[in-house]
């Protein structure tokens, strides 16, 4: 809790008992309520209202329509009993059930903000500070084929996140936690959306209108693809810690399977389930279709960042981005839209997929760029022949996809399962609910395993760096191990 939600919960706490033992001094009850008012207002002010302070808001309502009625009480006698009558057996029972009543409201708030905390982003850990800016593409070579409108293009909403001087950031406002994230999680676990209404309230560590920082000439540049019914915000710690890396990352809503996507104009595109299949190879088929046109999405948007470096609207990115080495990652769907994208278009260098699945031409044919997959341990049980319960991500098709991708790639593999996480360990959610969602560790350790491997790749294979996280176990990341089936060094063999 913030430390004005817990002066909140005392000041209720001791409102309540003030009214019980003093009900009828008119000094007592204005003090409380204005006591009450402030608190209430500086809250508001400062924290801003929030879903799990319910309980509390509930007794804070009464107190003041008690408080309120005892003040017109006495102006109306026009005097006060100042001294208080010894309570008889009715009136303690009475304050004894009004005390438990309280204290139990308390102890949901108390629960509730337990359950999920207003939580500070973990620093990262580069020397630059990050700017941001939004941008609307359409693709008029491609028509939106779930659109109802016939001839609707493809369009896409992107975020693009940039290196920016420490010196340049200093005193321009923090960006918040994007207000998109609380639709994506609500769909994804069921939980109604309003219960994330706080987390815009949670300042990042990312800045609007700065320049960018010209320490180095050009950046190398990444695409980052969100799960099925998220958002481009999803991981917005592993964005930061790549941009603070000296990375230009560009994320990517799609339309349809983001979460909800919204436009300029105010439209808004919400997540369209899929239709239900009969066979799970209809559903195959069906994804096949699916990731192509997310692989197409970001074969536009490397499309539009190299019209941007000859001629960049916004005057940000002109002559900055190093397009020989570009990357491209995601999560699930994302994942599967990342090695996708790989196999169609030669122009991404490496990419790394977080428990994505295999559709498409990836699957079929060899890839030719460094690629890294990173499974949960939670997942990668299901592979077990064995298993009787198998994680709701899993496919029968997936195995032999999998096997098919990493056996036959002609350069680098590497794949690694990391124990206690599960599917959704690879976003942010650990910090939303450590409770509920930091399995056997502290949230900044789970944001930090998943950060720490994906700079790593791309600082070995975008920027030739040597890394250690790749060689082969680490002290500081004990859950994580490579299989030595799929984790080959094909590459460096051939040289």
């Amino acid at each position: 809790m913030r430390i004005l939600e817990w002066i909140l919960v005392l000041v209720t706490i001791a409102a309540t008992v003030l009214i019980l033992v003093f009900p009828k001094r008119r000094a007592m009850t204005m003090g409380t309520l204005t006591a009450l008012v402030l608190t209430v207002l500086l809250h508001g002010l400062i924290n801003s209202f929030r879903v799990q302070m319910i309980p509390t808001y509930i007794v804070t309502l009464v107190l003041f329509i008690t408080l309120i009625i005892q003040v017109m009480k006495s102006y109306r006698g026009d005097r006060y009993v100042q001294s208080v009558r010894r309570p008889n057996r009715l009136s303690r029972i009475k304050m004894t059930l009004v005390s438990i009543l309280v204290l139990a409201f308390s102890a949901g708030s108390i629960i509730l903000t337990w359950l999920l905390p207003a939580f500070t982003m973990p620093e990262p850990t580069g020397t630059y500070a990050i700017g941001t800016f939004s941008q609307h593409l359409v693709d008029e070579s491609r028509e939106e084929t779930k659109t109802p409108e016939a001839g609707d293009k493809r369009e896409l909403m992107i975020n693009v996140w940039y290196p920016v001087d420490q010196k340049t950031a200093q005193g321009l406002p923090l960006e918040h936690y994007p207000s998109e994230l609380g639709e994506a999680i609500s769909l994804v676990f069921g939980i109604p959306s309003q219960v994330f209404s706080y987390l815009d309230t949670i300042p990042t560590h990312v800045v609007q209108g700065a320049e960018m920082s010209a320490v180095q000439s050009k950046y190398p540049v990444l695409l980052f693809s969100p799960g099925i019914r998220s958002a481009r915000f999803q991981s917005m710690t592993m964005i930061e810690e790549l941009v603070s890396h000296g990375y230009i990352v560009v994320g990517i809503d799609h339309p349809y399977t983001s979460a909800q996507v919204t436009f300029p104009d105010g439209r808004a595109v919400s997540y369209q389930a899929d239709p239900e299949f009969a066979t799970s190879g209809e559903l195959y088929q069906y994804n096949i279709k699916g990731i192509g046109i997310r692989a197409e999405d970001a074969s536009l948007v490397l499309d539009t960042l190299t019209q941007w470096n000859s001629h960049d609207p916004n005057q940000l990115l002109e002559g900055k981005l190093d397009l020989d080495s570009v990357g491209i990652f995601g999560h699930s769907y994302g994942g599967a839209t990342t090695a996708e994208a790989l196999a169609q278009d030669d122009r991404f260098k490496a990419g790394l997929s977080l428990e994505g699945g295999f559709w498409g031409k990836v699957s079929i044919t060899a890839l030719k760029q460094p690629f890294m997959y990173i499974m949960s341990g939670g997942t990668a049980k299901s592979l077990d022949p064995d298993a009787t319960a198998k994680d709701k991500v899993f496919y029968p098709e997936f195995e032999p996809d999998l096997d098919r991708v990493m056996s036959n790639s002609l350069n680098d593999t590497y794949y690694l399962t990391v124990e206690n996480l599960f599917h959704q360990s690879f976003t942010d959610i650990s910090l939303i609910s450590p409770k509920m969602f930091a399995r056997g560790m502290t949230p900044e350790h789970n944001v930090d395993i998943t950060r720490s491997y994906t700079l790593a790749f791309f600082d070995h294979y975008l920027k030739g760096e040597e890394q250690p996280l790749l060689q082969g176990p680490s002290s500081k990341f004990p859950e994580a191990t490579y299989d030595t089936k799929y984790t080959k060094l094909r590459h460096q063999k051939a040289e």
